[in-house]
């Protein structure tokens, strides 16, 4: 009778300590893209009437998933990208070193919502890579309006084409 009561106790135990364990929070899906329109060979320029006009549009885009995060390099490109999405869903922008990827990536990582990463296109590559995604191609100075997901507990990676 002690060995049943004793088997009875730790079946006890081991359920009520399997209950007390929460869940791992879902994997959110991370958007990354290099920011819009800008004139060529400019310092720190502001978006292009097509990259405004775009910046627009793109709030639409996240109807589905909202971001709850954005994220943002502190040059006005990537500001002017992520503007019209932060106002839509009332989501402050953080600044990140785009020359620190690393910091950014374990940041992203530590969110538990939809997330938006606005780049560069030298940083895009290697921001996605770094999220567990697969590395897309080299992106040149015409290249705007992609964006990468990031998604799941495998990291799929999905590439989108504002517009399309």
């Amino acid at each position: 009778m002690a060995g049943i009561r004793t088997l009875l106790l730790a079946a006890l135990v081991a359920i009520t300590g399997c209950a007390s364990v929460p869940p791992a929070p879902p994997q959110p899906n991370i958007y990354v893209m290099r920011h819009l329109n800008t004139p060529a060979g400019a310092t720190n320029p502001d978006l292009t009437p097509e990259g405004q006009a775009t910046a627009q549009a793109f709030a639409a885009w996240f109807a589905k998933d909202p971001p709850g995060t954005i994220y943002v390099s502190s040059t006005k490109r990537a500001q002017q990208t992520a503007a019209p999405t932060a106002v839509r869903y009332a989501v402050t922008p953080k600044v990140y070193d785009p020359a620190d990827s690393d910091a950014l990536v374990a940041s992203v990582l530590r969110e538990t919502g939809t997330v938006l990463v606005v780049g560069h296109s030298n940083t895009v590559p290697d921001i996605v890579e770094k999220l567990g995604g697969q590395r897309p191609a080299p992106l040149v100075h015409e290249d705007f309006g992609d964006v990468w997901r990031v998604a799941g507990p495998a990291r799929v990676t999905t590439h989108f084409k504002i517009g399309e």
